[in-house]
């Protein structure tokens, strides 16, 4: 057996398993020093010095990179933004600065790390802003979440507070959910 065969077959140690949901499986799993990033069909879960581990779905991974032995991720967290309305259709989100692991025996996590990422991400396009900056409109998949979760990133200055950018954005979301919803 190669060594490639090996690692796509060994078993995560259970000392390293975090806790799943019920309807949550691993799909592949890397040592990162004293613990483990653990890939499953929900999310990754991230190593952590002290319970509870954290797992980001894979919707809230905007960008990652392998550049062996480096696996670097950027997520995103909410931001306040001034939305038209409460019925407002998208969350607005920032890149938090990128964490980087070291992986010495890598498996297939980079490779199922960017599917996973890459299929979370059903629609984007990036428009300018009158006055400055720019907006991101991103549709994602969920897992366990039927349909499609609108987020938006503002870019280069663009100022998500701003009631004008606001109304903007929530108009640009609409015709991009227009636009998908529409019959092939």
């Amino acid at each position: 057996m190669g060594l490639n065969t090996w690692l796509r077959r060994r078993r995560l140690p259970a000392g390293l398993r975090p806790a799943l949901a019920g309807n949550e499986r691993v799909v592949a799993w890397a040592p990162v020093g004293d613990g483990a990033l653990v890939a499953t069909n929900l999310g990754l879960w991230l190593p952590a010095a002290e319970p509870p581990q954290p797992r980001c779905g894979w919707h809230t991974i905007n960008k990652v990179t392998w550049s062996s032995p480096l696996l670097t991720l950027t997520t995103a967290a909410e931001v306040p933004a001034d939305g038209p309305d409460p019925e407002t259709r998208y969350t607005a989100v920032a890149d938090l600065p990128p964490v980087a692991f070291r992986l010495a025996a890598p498996g297939q996590l980079p490779e199922q790390v960017r599917q996973r990422v890459n299929r979370s991400v059903a629609f984007t396009t990036q428009h300018q802003l009158p006055g400055g900056g720019a907006v991101r409109v991103v549709a994602r998949r969920v897992s366990g979440v039927d349909g499609l979760t609108w987020v938006v990133r503002y870019q280069d200055g663009a100022d998500p507070t701003d009631p004008e950018v606001a109304k903007i954005t929530a108009e640009l979301v609409d015709l991009a959910a227009t636009g998908l919803a529409a019959p092939l």
